[in-house]
C-alpha cells in the first residue's frame, strides 16, 4: 500500500483486507453512536460539534466496513481472521 497524492493506493494485487476485530469493531461503534447522537441532540454544536460528527461518521463506517486505511498503513490489525 502507498499514498499517493494522499490517497491509499492498493499496489501489487492487494485488496481491502479485514483489519478490524469484534471489541474493535463494538468500541467503534459505540463510539460513532455516541458521537453522532452528540450533535444530534445540540450537545456540542458549531465547529466542534462537526468534527465530533464527522470522527463518529468516519468510526462507523469502518466499523461497517471491517477496515481502517489507517490502521493498514501502520500494519495493525485485530482481526482474528488476519485476512
Amino acid at each position: 500500500m502507498e499514498i499517493i497524492n494522499g490517497i491509499f493506493v492498493l499496489t501489487n494485487g492487494d485488496t481491502m483486507k479485514k483489519n478490524i476485530g469484534s471489541a474493535d469493531k463494538i468500541v467503534r461503534l459505540l463510539l460513532a453512536v455516541a458521537g453522532i447522537g452528540i450533535y444530534f441532540t445540540d450537545t456540542v454544536t458549531g465547529t466542534w460539534g462537526l468534527v465530533i460528527l464527522i470522527v463518529g461518521l468516519i468510526l462507523g463506517l469502518t466499523a461497517l466496513i471491517n477496515f481502517c486505511p489507517i490502521w493498514a498503513a501502520f500494519g495493525v490489525n485485530t482481526s482474528s481472521s488476519k485476512s
